[in-house]
C-alpha cells in the first residue's frame, strides 16, 4: 500500500482490496470512534489498542482467537478477528490457557494493585514535568514516554479484560449447560450485580459535595444559573470560595483525569475545566435526597447472595467447585469494566493529552502551528520532527488539511460494517461468534435480538438489565445532550459511557442501539436497578424525544405509545 503523506496511521489505514482480502469483514467500533477520532488519537488507539488485545490473547494463550485487528479510516476504528483456524492448535492453547489463567484466579486483587500501582507511577512521571519552564528536549522526552505508557497501559488493560471476560464467556456456557440460562437471564444479572467500585466512589464524592452546596445554602442559586458560571458565583463568597479549594483538591486527587470523551484527547480533562465536574453535581443538586445508589448495592448484595445460594443447590456436588471458582472470577468482569475506564481508558488519555499539549503551547508560539489544539491534527512523527526546534517547521498546511478531512468525516459518517462482496451480515456475525472472543460477543456486538411471535413490539433487542418501565423518551448522542434529561425519563442512545453514570439515578429506564451483557449500560444499569435493552439497532432513529414509550427488557421489547 502507498503511504500518502497526509495519512493518519501509516501501515494501519484502512485499503479495501488488501483488508477484505485478509478478512471478509471489518466491524466499526461505533461505541469509541463516534464522532469520527482526531488523527493523533485514532494513532494511538490503533496502533495500541491493537497491540494490546493482541498481546493480551497471546499472553493468556486463548483457545480460539489472537485478538483483534485494526485498520483506521476517515477517524473511524475497524476491527476483525483473528481466529484460530487449526483445532490442533486450539487444543494446544487450550492446555497453555488452563496455566495462564490460574494466577487471576488464585491472586486477582494482588495483580489488580500490583498493576493498577505500575500504571499510578508512570503517570506521575508525565505529571511532574514542568510544563512551563522545562526545555523542549525534556517535553519531548515526556512525550515519547506517554507513547511507551499507553502501549503499556495497554497490555495491562487486555490481560485483565481478556482475563475477566473469557472466565464469564465460559461461565455463562456453564450455566447454559448447568442451569439452562444465559446472561441475559435475570437470575445472571443478579449474579453480577452488588459490587462497588472507584468510579462509583467518585460519583458518590460528587453527591457528598453537592449536599455540602445545599447545607451552605448554594442550591436554589446554583440550579438557576449554567453549570460553566458556577464557578464565579462560588467565588464571590468566603465560604463559596473554601468550597471551591476543597473541591477542586477532591478533583486533583480522585478524578481530574475524567473527561466528556472517554475516547479522545481534544476534550478538556476536569481538572482543566471543573465546570464539567459541576455538570454532574448540578444533577445531584436536582434530584436531591440521599445517595441512592448505596441501599440499592446494599440490596443487590442481599440477592446476590440468595441467588448464588439457590443456583448451587440446583447443581450437583461434584461440580459446585468449578461452578464456584467460575463465578469469582466472572463476578471480576463487572469490577473490572467500570475501574478499567477510571484507571486505564480516562487517566492514560488525559496524560497523553497533557503531553500533547506542552508541546502544543511552544509549537503555537514559534508559529509552527496557529492555535495550541492544532497538535491534535499531527501524528507522532510530526511532532519529533518540530519537537526540539518548532521554530524551524511549518505544520500549518498539513493541519489545515486533516482539519477539513476531520469535519467531513464528521458530516459523511462511517459504515457499521464493511463486507467482501458476496458476504452478507449473518455471515459476518457468525464469523464473529465462532471466535468466542469474550470483547466481540460480549461488549462490542452482544447478543443479537430475535424477534418473537405475539409481542408486537416497535423495536426488539436483548436484555442488559431486568425490569419494565415507561416514560418520555430522551435522545442523547453526547454529553452535552444529558442537560435535557428529566427525573422519570427512558435515555435513549447508541452507547454511554462513564461520564453518564449519574444520570442513572433518576432515569426510568434504558435503550441503547448497541451493547453487550459487559458494556457500561448493562453494567450501571443493573447496579442502579435501571431496565436495559440493548442492541435494538434503530432506537436512536425511530424514538423521538418527548414521545412515551414502554420498555420490557425482560422480554427485549420497546413499544411507542405515540405517535
Amino acid at each position: 500500500m502507498k503511504m500518502k503523506v497526509y495519512d493518519c496511521v501509516p501501515g494501519l489505514e484502512f485499503d479495501r482490496e488488501k483488508d477484505l482480502e485478509q478478512s471478509i469483514a471489518w466491524f466499526l467500533d461505533g461505541t469509541h470512534s463516534i464522532p469520527p477520532w482526531t488523527p493523533m488519537f485514532g494513532w494511538f488507539w490503533v496502533n495500541f489498542c491493537r497491540h494490546g488485545m493482541q498481546y493480551g490473547a497471546e499472553t493468556l494463550q486463548l483457545p480460539t482467537t489472537k485478538g483483534w485487528d485494526w485498520r483506521y479510516k476517515d477517524g473511524g476504528g475497524y476491527l476483525t478477528i483473528l481466529l484460530v483456524d487449526s483445532d490442533t492448535e486450539k487444543r494446544e492453547r487450550e492446555v497453555k490457557f488452563r496455566q495462564a489463567i490460574r494466577p487471576l484466579l488464585e491472586d486477582y486483587q494482588g495483580i489488580w494493585t500490583r498493576s493498577i500501582n505500575e500504571l499510578l507511577e508512570r503517570y506521575e512521571k508525565i505529571k511532574s514535568v514542568d510544563g512551563e519552564n522545562a526545555p523542549n528536549t525534556l517535553l519531548l522526552d515526556s512525550f515519547e514516554y506517554a507513547i511507551e505508557t499507553c502501549r503499556r497501559m495497554w497490555e495491562i488493560h487486555m490481560y485483565f479484560m481478556y482475563g475477566t471476560y473469557m472466565p464469564y464467556v465460559l461461565f455463562e456456557q456453564l450455566c447454559k449447560h448447568l442451569l439452562n440460562m444465559d446472561d441475559t437471564h435475570p437470575d445472571f444479572h443478579k449474579l453480577m450485580s452488588g459490587f462497588d467500585n472507584e468510579s462509583f466512589r467518585v460519583d458518590r464524592g460528587i453527591w457528598e459535595y453537592s449536599k455540602v452546596l445545599t447545607d451552605m445554602g448554594f442550591r436554589q442559586t446554583l440550579l438557576s444559573m449554567s453549570p460553566k458560571k458556577w464557578e464565579a458565583e462560588l467565588a464571590t463568597t468566603d465560604k463559596g470560595r473554601q468550597f471551591l479549594a476543597e473541591f477542586r483538591d477532591f478533583v486533583s486527587q480522585k478524578a481530574g483525569w475524567r473527561m466528556e470523551r472517554m475516547a479522545e484527547i481534544n476534550v478538556p480533562t476536569w481538572e482543566e475545566d471543573v465546570s464539567q465536574a459541576f455538570d454532574k453535581m448540578s444533577i445531584y443538586l436536582k434530584m436531591g435526597g440521599e445517595y441512592d445508589l448505596d441501599s440499592k448495592r446494599a440490596r443487590l448484595a442481599q440477592e446476590r447472595k440468595e441467588v448464588e445460594e439457590r443456583l448451587i443447590r440446583k447443581i450437583l456436588p461434584e461440580q459446585r467447585g468449578w461452578f464456584s471458582l467460575l463465578l469469582k472470577i466472572a463476578q471480576n468482569s463487572s469490577l473490572f469494566s467500570e475501574e478499567h475506564d477510571h484507571y486505564f481508558d480516562l487517566y492514560c488519555h488525559a496524560m497523553i493529552r497533557k503531553a500533547c499539549l506542552r508541546l502544543a503551547k511552544r509549537f503555537a508560539e514559534a508559529g509552527a502551528i496557529a492555535q495550541v489544539d492544532d497538535i491534535f491534527f499531527l501524528m507522532p512523527d510530526e511532532v519529533r520532527r518540530a519537537g526540539i526546534n518548532p521554530d524551524k517547521f511549518n505544520l500549518k498546511n498539513l493541519v489545515a488539511r486533516r482539519r477539513a478531512d476531520w469535519m467531513r468525516w464528521e458530516r459523511d459518517g462511517n459504515p457499521p460494517i464493511i463486507l467482501r462482496d458476496g458476504v452478507e451480515i449473518n455471515d459476518a456475525t457468525n464469523f464473529m461468534a465462532r471466535s468466542l472472543d469474550p470483547i466481540a460477543l460480549k461488549v462490542v456486538v452482544g447478543k443479537l435480538p430475535e424477534t418473537k411471535a405475539g409481542l408486537k413490539a416497535d423495536l426488539y433487542g436483548t436484555c442488559g438489565s431486568p425490569g419494565a418501565a415507561e416514560g418520555i423518551a430522551r435522545i442523547v448522542y453526547r454529553e452535552e445532550d444529558l442537560s435535557a434529561v428529566q427525573e422519570g425519563d427512558i435515555l435513549v442512545a447508541m452507547s454511554t459511557s462513564p461520564a453518564w453514570t449519574p444520570i442513572f439515578g433518576m432515569i426510568k429506564g434504558v435503550v441503547v442501539d448497541r451493547g453487550g451483557s459487559l458494556s457500561h449500560a448493562a453494567i450501571v444499569g443493573r447496579e442502579y436497578g435501571v431496565p436495559v435493552v440493548m442492541n435494538v439497532f434503530e432506537g436512536t432513529t425511530k424514538i423521538r424525544s418527548g414521545q412515551r414509550i414502554r420498555i420490557d427488557a425482560n422480554l427485549g421489547t420497546v413499544v411507542i405509545l405515540d405517535r
